[in-house]
């Protein structure tokens, strides 16, 4: 089955913007003076660490793709040093994780994301992936759930989501799911793939090879490259007509 990658989250560089008044003569307009001169002091000091944070941002995403996941990690660790609520970079941190395989430790990041912003669809997609990743299939629909109810036209989750269907063997769901996913991107060629891919474990050729062929025409050499050893077709591999599609 095609399954689809992480999502790298972005960020907006924050701009304040200061401005001056004149002086007073008397002592009570003096002491309005000085509190108003501390809190510019302060706002300037606050918008500088917040530039700081925005540039290891970004130094992480520019490491994260370049594949340097290790550097990009402590790019993220930086910026979330001086900003911790920057749901941002703990996604791309997250990401970053995935990437070297280490599920668990980004399941903790993406879970700081959502504590942080509940509603923020790259939290809970990039959670299922790496809760797929796990073999934690019902946890990783839940999350797909959850990022598809925040974002519905995002085919992406409707993909993933099937996949962790077919895993669980819920395969009328997962077709159901990927259908979901075409019915926003009619030339959706993997999720036309992966409904081939559920309908040849249940052993329905008819079907498995009507999605291949739609599949194949979007993208013949990869599609029939792949067909030609991905295990789920093993069902239907030595049927004629499935080997007549991939040659």
């Amino acid at each position: 089955m095609v399954f689809q990658r992480c999502f790298v989250a972005s960020g907006l560089i924050a701009f304040l913007a200061f401005g001056c008044s004149g002086g007073a003569n008397s002592s009570i307009e003096n002491t309005t003076q000085v509190v108003q001169e501390s809190n510019v002091t302060q706002l300037f000091i606050e918008a500088k660490a917040t530039q700081k944070a925005e540039d290891f941002f970004h130094q992480g995403n520019h490491l994260l793709d370049g594949q340097r996941y290790e550097d990009a990690i402590k790019a993220y660790d930086k910026a979330i040093a001086i900003k911790i609520e920057n749901p941002e970079a703990w996604i791309n941190r997250g990401i970053a994780l995935t990437s070297l395989q280490r599920y668990k430790d980004a399941l903790a990041s993406y879970d700081k994301a959502i504590a942080i912003q509940p509603d923020k669809y790259e939290a809970w997609y990039n959670q299922g992936i790496a809760l797929t990743s796990l073999q934690r299939y019902q946890d990783a629909i839940a999350s797909y759930d959850k990022a598809i109810a925040i974002q519905p036209d995002k085919y992406e989750a409707l993909i993933n989501r099937g996949i962790a269907l077919t895993k669980l063997h819920r395969y009328q769901d997962a077709i159901a799911s990927y259908d979901r996913a075409i019915a926003i991107k009619p030339d959706l060629h993997q999720a036309y793939y992966n409904k081939a891919c559920s309908y040849a474990l249940q052993n329905n050729l008819e079907l498995a090879i009507e999605n291949l062929d739609k599949a194949i025409k979007l993208l013949p050499d990869k599609y029939k490259k792949l067909a030609k050893t991905d295990p789920d077709f093993s069902k239907v591999r030595s049927e004629k007509q499935f080997q007549e599609l991939v040659q």
